[in-house]
């Protein structure tokens, strides 16, 4: 029983689907640290500059700034890290769109060159041979 399993397993794992989808995976996460990259780095620096922030992340608002002042802890919304991942988000959408847009254009073409000349159509001989009687009146 545990033998069948373990072979069920295996078979599992080392199918290439499971192999593509890891190297797909591990490829999708060093993607999205360059894409952070670009937002943290080039994009959200002069963003902050015309803000007056330095730091875009650190841009909050205290819920709690009666209590702040008696000394608790102060409870920050910290919408310029929810600004910043949504831009990180919809570059990293953008970038695979264009990605998915230049795999499917570039499968099209191959397709259409490989596809070999098989001569007219029988609905193609037939207008040919409308127009060539045509042509004779």
């Amino acid at each position: 029983m545990h033998l069948k399993f373990l072979h069920e397993f295996k078979d599992f794992a080392l199918k290439g689907n499971v192999m593509d989808m890891a190297v797909g995976v591990i490829i999708g996460g060093a993607f999205q640290k360059i894409i952070s990259s670009v937002v943290q780095d080039i994009i959200m620096p002069p963003i902050g500059m015309v803000l007056g922030s330095t730091d875009f992340t650190k841009l909050s608002v205290t819920l709690n700034p009666v209590a702040v002042a008696t000394g608790a802890e102060p409870v920050l919304w910290r919408y310029g890290a929810f600004i910043q991942t949504c831009l990180d988000f919809f570059i990293l959408a953008l970038c695979v769109f264009l990605l998915v847009k230049t795999i499917n254009l570039l499968k099209r073409r191959h397709a259409e060159a490989s596809v070999p000349f098989a001569g007219p159509t029988v609905d193609q001989q037939l207008l040919s041979e409308i127009r060539d009687l045509l042509k004779k009146k």
